[in-house]
């Protein structure tokens, strides 16, 4: 199957990408990647990022050694938005938790 990635890019150079366990389907991060990254995603099969803060390419799990090991890439209706399923080799987040995603700010009551 072949996707042209000028399609994700078309209406900013940075889209959002969020990266999902492909097992326990828990959504662990969301990160930002630009067509570089995205090409070195598909060729490694570990998800890279673009850091807007760093102003800079990175390879999750480069320093700590947890690699997300991309298994799927799809992408949303608007072509602007990726989702990555991943197998995760250790927590995803910089805090050491599995997930970025614990603060809760609103909960239903049962």
């Amino acid at each position: 199957m072949h996707f042209d990635l000028d399609q994700l890019f078309q209406k900013s150079d940075l889209i959002p990408v969020i990266i999902q366990d492909v097992e326990t389907k828990d959504i662990l991060m969301l990160g930002f990647t630009n067509r570089e990254a995205v090409e070195l995603t598909l060729k490694t099969r570990t998800a890279w990022f673009w850091s807007r803060s760093r102003q800079k390419l990175w390879n999750k799990g480069e320093s700590s050694g947890h690699f997300l090991h991309v298994e799927k890439m799809v992408t949303d209706c608007d072509i602007d938005t990726l989702l990555y399923f991943c197998r995760p080799d250790g927590p995803t987040c910089h805090t050491g938790a599995r997930s970025c995603f614990f603060n809760t700010i609103m909960e239903e009551e049962q």
